[in-house]
């Protein structure tokens, strides 16, 4: 147990450190704004951090390094994808975001969002966007779970259904307790750890192997096609489109736009873009090099590959501990546990909001109290959590699959709604409803009827999102004098802002 020592200490000092955060935030949490969205008080360092961490989750330490270990430079296609959609969320999403909710009713959630800027008087818009948070998040907030419970049956040897729970405990509670404003305090650590850990680690990689020009030998020694960007011609044309597809899928993450509405102004943003952009693409290379060069570590020391041969998306964990002395070791791993967390911690937090204020405050009790409220979504907090427990109890759960599905889901249910409501005055209610369902409905059918055409289902059911929105909106009678004054008057503020 000695050489194991180090690992409890280091998490167990940065567990201790977020339940810390958590509390602190809770002093500071006096009403539901503040626990659903901080009050919008956020600067630029914590807006871009936020986004970044809660955005990559534990796939970024674990699902990305083991799909470079498998397939070598041609799963890089992704990560261009994401770049690119990244800054172009960050460009034409997020100040529109920012300035439209605060004048649509002070829209604390992407529903409520809806609801505001399309005049939903019937409140179904309301009621059908939180059943598409709660149905992706659960699948979402699982590959959470799930790749905290690989890391801890992996550092620790505890079986994977009791590491499921040491997994996600600490996160329930500083969710719970701190609301948002923990969320994004933890995530300005958690952020900061993870890019430590990614650029650290495939330097050590390399120089344990002699360097880049002997790291690349061996790779190309182990499998040529691990250098080939088209692997083979076996990744066509639409394998590539899939992979680049993903960027499509920022457009309607609610963990991430929730980022954007809670910046504490207009200003703050382009500051943010840039802090976040070069977080994100650092991150992603260190990713990227610790799977890919990762294979040239295991063709020197084959004994030590049996983990990483049996699951790949346990490379960066086993480098980690091979590479590095415990303590070292212990704070590298405490990096994949920063990124779960972080991600996981979001996504209750919308799920909660989405329980309290769609459905709770919007149909059961409307004069609900503050502090009603805020215990409402803390006990939402803990039952999404529980749920998504129960679907990651599966130990054969891939978290780069899981993730793939639930940020298609996203993406095409209300990526086009984002983007269409923000810059366009004709788009109306029955639009916005046309496109939600078509997106959402497309993604499922696809994955369950027309996976093997290997073609991403974000794609097709981004598609159908638009042309629902446009459809549905010009076959429906236009907008209210209201309505498109109000969006008039947002495009006019943006413009002298700079937008």
């Amino acid at each position: 147990m000695t050489t194991s020592t180090p690992l409890v200490v280091t998490f167990g000092l940065y567990l201790v450190a977020m339940v810390v955060i958590g509390f602190v935030a809770w002093r500071s949490t006096r009403s539901f704004d503040d626990y659903i969205l901080g009050g919008r008080s956020l600067g630029s360092l914590v807006t871009a951090l936020s986004a970044g961490a809660s955005d990559m989750s534990g796939w970024l330490l674990m699902g990305l390094p083991g799909a470079l270990f498998l397939a070598g430079v041609s799963e890089s296609w992704i990560a261009f994808g994401l770049v690119a959609g990244a800054w172009a969320n960050w460009k034409f999403v997020a100040g529109p975001l920012r300035l439209y909710t605060e004048r649509t009713g002070n829209s604390l959630t992407l529903p409520d969002y809806f609801t505001h800027r399309f005049e939903d008087g019937s409140r179904v818009l309301r009621v059908l966007a939180g059943v598409v948070i709660l149905v992706f998040f659960a699948v979402y907030c699982a590959s959470g779970i799930v790749a905290g419970a690989r890391l801890f049956e992996s550092v620790f040897g505890v079986p994977y259904a009791e590491a499921l729970w040491w997994g996600a405990a600490v996160t329930i509670v500083y969710t719970l307790v701190g609301g948002f404003l923990a969320v994004s305090w933890t995530d300005t650590v958690q952020a900061t750890l993870m890019i430590f850990a990614l650029l650290l680690t495939p330097v050590m990689v390399m120089l344990a192997v002699g360097g880049p020009r002997e790291s690349m030998a061996l790779v190309e020694q182990v499998d040529p096609a691990k250098l080939d960007w088209f692997r083979g011609g076996e990744l066509g044309l639409v394998g590539i489109v899939s992979l680049l597809a993903w960027g499509l899928g920022y457009f309607g993450q609610p963990h991430i736009l929730a980022r954007f509405m809670a910046a504490d102004s207009l200003a703050t943003i382009p500051r943010a873009r840039r802090i976040g952009m070069a977080w994100m693409i650092l991150c992603l290379l260190g990713a990227m090099a610790v799977g890919f060069f990762g294979n040239a570590y295991y063709a020197q020391h084959p004994e030590l590959a049996g983990p990483v041969r049996e699951n790949a998306e346990r490379v960066f964990i086993e480098l980690s501990q091979q590479l590095f002395n415990p303590w070292v070791a212990g704070i590298l791993l405490s990096a994949i546990l920063a990124a779960v967390m972080s991600t996981l911690s979001a996504q209750l937090l919308v799920c909660s909001s989405a329980i309290t204020e769609d459905f709770y405050r919007g149909f059961l009790r409307r004069d609900a109290s503050q502090r009603e409220l805020v215990w409402v979504g803390r006990a939402a907090v803990l039952g999404v959590a529980l749920l998504a427990i129960w679907i990651a109890r599966d130990p054969d759960s891939r978290v780069l699959g899981l993730v793939s599905y639930a940020w298609a889901g996203f993406g095409a249910a209300f990526g086009p709604v984002v983007l269409v409501s923000l810059f366009w005055a004709r788009m109306t209610r029955n639009g916005a409803l046309a496109g939600m369902v078509a997106g959402a409905a497309v993604v499922i059918l696809w994955k369950q009827f027309f996976a093997d055409t290997g073609l991403y289902e974000m794609i097709p059911g981004f598609i159908a999102g638009t042309v629902a929105v446009v459809a549905g909106s010009l076959l429906d009678r236009a907008p209210s004098q209201a309505m498109t004054a109000r969006h008039l008057q947002v495009r006019a503020a943006l413009r002298e802002n700079g937008y």
